[in-house]
C-alpha cells in the first residue's frame, strides 16, 4: 500500500478548506432559493445538508454503503430520476471516479433544470486516490469543455503551493442552460 507524501499530507487540509468554502459562499449566494437539491456521492459528508438547509436534498450513490436517497450510475440515465427534477446538484469531489465524465455531466444536465445550477469540483494536482476507480484530471480547459452547455459561473482555483499553472484542483459553479449547443469551433479558453 502506498504512503502518501509529505507533499499530500501538508496540501489534503488545504484541498478540504478549500472545497468548505466554495460550498459556504455558494449556500450564501443561494439563500434566497428554495427548490430540490441532489447531493451526489457524499458519502459521510454533511457540510451540504448542513448549509443548503432552504433545499429539500437527496443523496445519490453508486453503492447504499452511505444509505443514500437514490442508487444509481451518474454516468447513465437513471430513470428513476425525471427530467429536470433538480434545482441544483452537488458533484464534489466525485467525477473523477466516474469511468465516462462526458456522460456523468450529460446526466446532470438532463436531471436539472433549465437555469439550475451545478457544483462541481475533481483534483487536478493529486495522488490516485479512492474509492477506486481514480480515473481523471481535469484541467480548466478541460472544464470548458466538459461543460459546454452549462454557463460558467465561477471556476475557483486552489493553486498548488510554489507551483503556478498545475492547481491542485478546481471547484466550477455552473448554470445548465438547455437551450445550449456548444460545438467544437465555438469553444474559447483563456490564455495562458
Amino acid at each position: 500500500m502506498a504512503t502518501p507524501s509529505k507533499f499530500d499530507n501538508d496540501t489534503f487540509p488545504l484541498t478540504r478548506e478549500h472545497m468548505d468554502g466554495f460550498v459556504r459562499r455558494t449556500a450564501d449566494r443561494l439563500a434566497e432559493h428554495t427548490g430540490k437539491l441532489l447531493e451526489v456521492g457524499p458519502q459521510d459528508r454533511s457540510l451540504v445538508r448542513q448549509c443548503f438547509t432552504n433545499f429539500s436534498v437527496d443523496t445519490f450513490d453508486v453503492v447504499d454503503t452511505y444509505k443514500p436517497t437514490i442508487v444509481g450510475d451518474i454516468t447513465k440515465v437513471n430513470a428513476a430520476i425525471p427530467e429536470s427534477a433538480y434545482d441544483v446538484v452537488v458533484c464534489m469531489d466525485v467525477i473523477e471516479h466516474t469511468l465516462n465524465p462526458f456522460d456523468t455531466v450529460k446526466e446532470i444536465r438532463r436531471i436539472l433544470k433549465h437555469e439550475g445550477y451545478l457544483m462541481i469540483s475533481a483534483p487536478l494536482n493529486w495522488r490516485i486516490h479512492g474509492p477506486s476507480p481514480d480515473c481523471w484530471r481535469i484541467t480548466e480547459h478541460g472544464w470548458n469543455v466538459l461543460l459546454r452547455d452549462f454557463d460558467i459561473v465561477e471556476i475557483d482555483i486552489l493553486e498548488s503551493p510554489e507551483r503556478e499553472l498545475f492547481p491542485l484542483k478546481y471547484n466550477v459553479l455552473a448554470k445548465c442552460n438547455k437551450f445550449k449547443n456548444t460545438q467544437d469551433n465555438e469553444l474559447t479558453f483563456r490564455f495562458i
